[in-house]
Parts: structure tokens; C-alpha cells; sequence
């Protein structure tokens, strides 16, 4: 199975009623979940059929903590509150390059405006804000890769 393979069975999650499709072929298991309304996350497992033993490899050098370890290290305030990736991908602040961002600290946003974009396989996913509030602090830099669930942006509520 191919990359376009897979990308035509997430883009037909997202235009169905579909929630989940498991697909096994050549000793690959891919299943694709669709979690948010809109929001197709890829899950794939590759179970080789008869690989070769691979090779030790050396121990890992202690790595630094995850960025949604470190982000959630951060105490937040009783009135703040995360917005976090709702899919792998790239973050962008603008609707394009050398546009204005979407927000800026300090900004009041309400719910339903969109803070950034978070590209996947050529998608452009807009994340909104959930609740009223003022921007506190953007945790990513533009055009930087992000992961599910990681804190994007902290939102004082209003």
C-alpha cells in the first residue's frame, strides 16, 4: 500500500460517517481512527512477516523530556487553560507566508476563532479556540512539527 493509498482512506473518513478502518495487506496493519469531528489520526503498525533479527543497538543517551511533558510541568493558573494539537502536523500562525498570524499574545479571542493551522498530508486544519479568553503564550514557533495532544497555546479565560 502506498502513501496515496492512505491518504485516500483518511480523506474518506473525513467525508463519511466512518469512524474507524482497520486494512491489513503484505504483513502491514494500518488502522486510521477518526477521534475529533473532522479530525482523521493515523495509527499505523507494521507487523513484518519474517524480518531478520536486527542488530543491537547501544543504549539511548538520556533525552530530553517530551515538549508536552515540559509544557504540562508548567503550572497553569486556575483560569488558564491549554489548547493543545488536535493532529500530527505542521503549526502555522498565519493563513500563509508573510500574512499576519491568526492571533498574538495578548489578544482576546472567543470561541469558535481560529488560532493557527496545523498542516497534515497537504490538509490545512484550523484549530479554534474553545473558551473566551486572552492569548497568555504561544509554546510553538511557526512552521514547527507538532504531536497529538501537545499544548499549543495557553488561554486566560475571561
Amino acid at each position: 500500500m502506498n502513501i496515496q493509498e492512505i491518504k485516500e482512506l483518511m480523506q474518506m473518513l473525513v467525508e463519511t460517517d466512518i469512524t474507524e478502518l482497520n486494512l491489513e495487506s503484505n504483513g502491514t496493519k494500518i488502522v486510521i481512527k477518526k477521534g475529533v469531528p473532522g479530525v482523521v489520526q493515523p495509527v499505523v503498525t507494521v507487523t513484518p512477516t519474517a524480518a531478520p533479527a536486527p542488530a543491537a543497538a547501544p543504549a539511548p543517551a538520556e533525552s530530553a523530556p517530551a515538549p508536552e511533558a515540559a509544557a504540562q510541568e508548567q503550572k497553569l493558573a486556575p483560569n488558564q487553560e491549554y489548547v493543545c494539537a488536535e493532529i500530527v502536523g505542521t503549526f502555522y500562525r498565519a493563513p500563509g507566508p508573510g500574512e499576519t498570524p491568526f492571533v498574538e499574545v495578548g489578544e482576546m479571542v472567543e470561541p469558535g476563532k481560529t488560532l493557527c493551522i496545523i498542516e497534515a498530508m497537504k490538509v490545512m486544519n484550523e484549530i479554534e479556540s474553545p473558551i473566551r479568553g486572552k492569548v497568555v503564550e504561544i509554546l510553538v514557533n511557526d512552521a514547527e512539527p507538532v504531536e497529538y495532544g501537545q499544548p499549543l497555546f495557553i488561554i486566560e479565560k475571561a
